[in-house]
């Protein structure tokens, strides 16, 4: 089957990033969730068929203001890019968005604690918003907890910049939104753990070489995202009929 190289660079690159950095942010998100499950009556925390709908609603605002996140970022990408012409514009996003996912991969490994201090870029935003979040506990229903999730979706994270950087590689507001959309669904599955596998997932980001793994595989998405035509994947219908 063939791949269209903007998703395959773009979408498919986001999700997988996704997939793995969220093991790392376990221990930040892990908090969260487990504060927000301990506000839950007993009843429902003690149900887990109860408490899903709570932890899937609290992930899908959160995924929800990365896809906003990511619009934004579209929009701003297309007047950066104007002054160097679309073409030179683009291809120095690319190459910025691949030196901050290799910080991050260097991160999440131990190798470069010092790229957390890019999280200060969205602590103004995060003081704004914050308040809102804490009128929002304790949570009292799935309204409550999709509400509270959009809030916790602006917590300043290196890792969300960096996807944000991969998203405004793009082109336009509609394809950075998916390819953060792409980022969020990618850390579903551990995030959402959290709430169900707490003891599990969080010995699991606890291990050391896991993390080293996770940071070199981050690294060869920057790769990746700096040279998409080497990505495997990335052919054309027409390629692949030769």
């Amino acid at each position: 089957m063939p791949f269209d190289p903007a998703f395959t660079s773009s979408y498919l690159v986001a999700f997988i990033m996704g997939l793995f950095s969220s093991m790392h942010c376990i221990g930040m998100c892990g908090s969260i969730i487990g504060t927000l499950t301990l506000s839950l009556s007993p009843e429902i925390r003690n149900n887990k068929k109860r408490l899903l709908p709570f932890v899937f609603n609290y992930n899908f605002g959160r995924i929800t203001s990365y896809a906003i996140a990511g619009s934004l970022v579209g929009a701003i990408e297309a007047l950066l890019t104007m002054p160097l012409g679309e073409t030179h514009g683009h291809r120095i996003l690319q190459l910025l968005s691949a030196t901050i996912m290799t910080g991050a991969g260097l991160y999440i490994a131990g190798w470069f604690p010092r790229f957390a201090y890019i999280e200060k870029a969205g602590r103004p935003i995060w003081k704004k918003l914050e308040p809102y979040g804490r009128k929002l506990i304790p949570v009292k229903n799935h309204t409550h907890a999709y509400l509270f999730g959009m809030v916790w979706g602006w917590l300043p994270c290196g890792l969300v910049y960096a996807a944000l950087a991969l998203a405004a590689t793009t082109g336009d507001a509609g394809n950075s939104a998916l390819t953060m959309l792409a980022f969020g669904l990618g850390t579903l599955p551990a995030v959402m753990g959290v709430g169900i596998m707490t003891n599990l997932l969080t010995r699991l980001s606890r291990m050391i070489r896991f993390k080293q793994a996770i940071g070199v595989f981050m690294m060869v998405l920057a790769l990746l995202a700096a040279f998409p035509w080497l990505n495997p994947m990335a052919f054309t219908s027409n390629m692949a009929m030769h």
